[in-house]
């Protein structure tokens, strides 16, 4: 944990500091950025160690780990996929966990993470995000039954990829599209043809 939220958390136990002006903090840590003050105070929340409750100007040190863990849920990781050709084995044994803000997504059963390879999907555009090497995405599996033009996981093959969904009516086919600063060829979905959506993607956590 970095100093200035160490010595913050210090203060927060002793006494309220709700009241006082980002500039008043900073005086009291010997830090002269108020700017570095906002952002520690929001890493710390984000952190689940305290509450900021700006209406009634009070920041309230979170003890009790039960209510902190109430903040986030725990997304399961479940292997890799490939942004760009189907070739990584989408493996659904559970590598780890992403535990995140309630803030940033909803909690809902049937989500899971997947840790993304490749740069066929640098200019899509999830919730104003890209997606790069290193990444991961967040996928509701409830929802097997995407729209033209949601992003999917599916499974081609036993093979994962992400992809955009485009449903060409006129060809009867399914077409999966790439959105890159590289050139990609689209997947064409047949009938007969050994494929399922495995989910529909809606969310990015960047890499650090």
């Amino acid at each position: 944990m970095h100093a200035i939220q160490e010595k913050l958390l210090k203060m927060i136990d002793e006494k309220n500091i709700g009241g006082l002006t980002l500039r008043q903090i900073g005086d009291l840590v010997r830090e002269s950025f108020p700017q570095k003050i906002k952002h520690h105070l929001s890493q710390l929340e984000r952190k689940g160690f305290i509450s900021i409750d700006k209406k009634n100007k009070k920041i309230n040190r979170i003890s009790n780990k039960v209510k902190a863990d109430g903040l986030f849920i725990s997304v399961p990781i479940v292997g890799s996929a490939n942004c760009g050709p189907a070739t990584i084995y989408a493996d659904q044994n559970i590598e780890g966990y992403l535990k995140i803000s309630k803030r940033l997504i909803s909690n809902k059963k049937g989500l899971f993470a997947i840790k993304t390879e490749g740069n066929s999907m640098n200019r899509a555009n999830i919730v104003g995000k890209n997606i790069e090497p290193g990444d991961y995405i967040i996928v509701d599996s409830k929802d097997i039954s995407p729209h033209d033009g949601d992003y999917v996981v599916s499974i081609i093959d036993d093979l994962a990829n992400i992809k955009k969904y485009r449903l060409d009516r006129k060809n009867s086919r399914i077409a999966l599209l790439s959105e890159s600063t590289q050139e990609y060829a689209p997947i064409f979905i047949h009938k007969n043809d050994n494929f399922l959506i495995n989910g529909k993607v809606i969310d990015v956590i960047k890499k650090l």
